[in-house]
């Protein structure tokens, strides 16, 4: 099913904006209660936290990461199936990049790279499972090439991103990052498991309770840079070929993407 860049319908009039310390704490206390929330998958239940993160949103011009994270999350899961087969999952997973990158218009470098997390998360999932196939369906081939397509686009939007002048955010996230990582995938899902094409050195660094925006950013473009190295290699090409192809696509990318944390 298609994710719609959508929000909730009928709703209330704004309230009043709450600042500084009054707004982190209202999402981390928000963010806790969705997570204690039994069933939290239905979508009666969703419905109330969909409305209160997309006002959460609306209530800055620079919206916090949690708020855009959390309103995403829970917009895929409503209009999500997990059970999709790999064509209509990477079909659900653009529609979740384009919301996500609607929805940070707004933000500055690093927190719209960082929000892409998910994004990575969702492909790498989808193109695990297609290495697992022998690809002899045309809906297969085309899910294979549909996923390449994708991650494309996700490192030219970076691009564009770091554009702007590789400047860092200069923030930390209000919630644990583990709390996010479990609204977007569930309590059995840990940040290795979240962030697979990385070290659990670096994955520790990003569970730790103070997490940089900037580093985020960095660790999501190292999984999306090995991630397409990963599907090239997969493509079939002559080695010959396929070294000097990586190799001017790799100088190339390293040089554009100007984070700091990706560098280290």
């Amino acid at each position: 099913m298609a994710l719609d860049l959508i929000h909730p319908r009928d709703s209330p009039n704004p309230k009043i904006p709450l600042i500084g310390e009054r707004y982190d704490l209202k999402i981390s206390q928000s963010i806790k209660l969705l997570l204690l929330t039994e069933n939290g998958n239905e979508n009666t239940k969703l419905a109330p936290f969909l409305q209160e993160f997309y006002e959460f949103m609306q209530s800055r011009l620079d919206p916090t990461l949690e708020s855009i994270w959390v309103y995403a999350a829970l917009t895929f899961r409503t209009c999500h199936d997990p059970k999709d087969e790999p064509l209509d999952r990477i079909s659900a997973v653009k529609h979740l990049f384009q919301l996500i990158s609607s929805c940070s218009s707004s933000c500055g470098s690093s927190k719209s790279i960082a929000l892409l997390a998910p994004v990575v998360y969702e492909v790498y999932r989808v193109a695990v499972e297609l290495f697992g196939k022998e690809l002899n369906s045309k809906r297969e081939k085309k899910a294979m090439r549909e996923v390449k397509s994708l991650v494309e686009a996700v490192l030219g939007y970076i691009n564009v991103c770091s554009s702007k002048g590789g400047e860092s955010d200069g923030s930390n996230l209000v919630a644990h990052f583990l709390e996010l990582v479990r609204i977007w995938a569930g309590s059995d899902v840990g940040s290795e498991s979240f962030l697979p094409l990385v070290s659990c050195e670096v994955c520790g660094r990003v569970g730790e309770e103070v997490c940089d925006v900037g580093y985020l950013a960095g660790v999501v473009v190292v999984e999306l840079f090995l991630l397409k190295l990963c599907l090239n290699i997969g493509s079939g090409i002559s080695r010959e070929d396929l070294e000097n192809e990586l190799k001017i696509w790799a100088v190339g990318s390293i040089t554009g993407f100007g984070n700091f944390y990706f560098f280290g």
